[in-house]
C-alpha cells in the first residue's frame, strides 16, 4: 500500500491522534493517553486501537521501551496534510478548484505572512495560467455548470 493509500484511509479520530504525535514527537503511550483523555472523553481501550490502527497502516512505528510502547510518526504532518489534499482534489472538476481554494482560504485563519507567500505565488501562476480550464469531469457525469 503506497502512502497517498494510507493517508486516504485515515478517520478523523486517527487524524486527532496524528495531530497529537506530531505535536509531542515521538511518545510513549501512557503520554498519548494522558494527552488524548485531558481534551477528550475517551477510553484507555479506544485510543490504544487508535494507535494499533495507524502501525498497521504504516502511519507510525511503535518501539517496546521499559513497560511502555513508544510510538513514533512514519510521515511529516506538512507532506501527510498535502498528501490528503492532493487526493481531495484529484476527485474534483478541474473548473471547481478554483472557487474551492478561495473558499478555502476565505474561511481559513492565515497570517499576513502566509497571504504575502500565497499574493506572490498566485502573481507566479499568473504569469502561465490558462484563460480558461476545461472540465475534466466523465461525459456522463457532467453537468450544465461544467459545459
Amino acid at each position: 500500500m503506497n502512502e497517498v493509500k494510507k493517508i486516504d484511509e485515515i478517520t478523523p479520530a486517527e487524524w486527532q491522534i496524528m495531530r497529537l504525535i506530531w505535536t509531542m514527537g515521538a511518545s510513549s503511550s501512557r503520554s498519548i493517553i494522558d494527552a488524548v483523555a485531558s481534551k477528550r472523553d475517551w477510553k484507555e481501550s479506544t485510543i490504544k486501537t487508535l494507535l494499533g490502527r495507524l502501525v498497521k497502516k504504516g502511519l507510525l512505528t511503535r518501539v517496546k521501551q521499559g513497560q511502555h510502547f513508544v510510538y513514533s510518526s512514519t510521515v511529516g504532518e506538512q507532506n501527510a496534510m498535502n498528501l490528503s489534499a492532493e487526493e481531495l482534489f484529484k476527485q474534483m472538476c478541474d473548473m471547481r478548484k478554483g472557487q474551492t481554494i478561495m473558499d478555502l482560504v476565505s474561511q481559513s485563519k492565515i497570517s499576513k505572512g502566509d497571504i504575502n507567500q500565497l499574493v506572490k505565488m498566485l502573481n507566479q501562476k499568473l504569469k502561465t495560467a490558462p484563460d480558461k480550464v476545461d472540465c475534466n469531469c466523465l461525459p456522463g457525469n457532467m453537468n450544465m455548470d461544467c459545459q
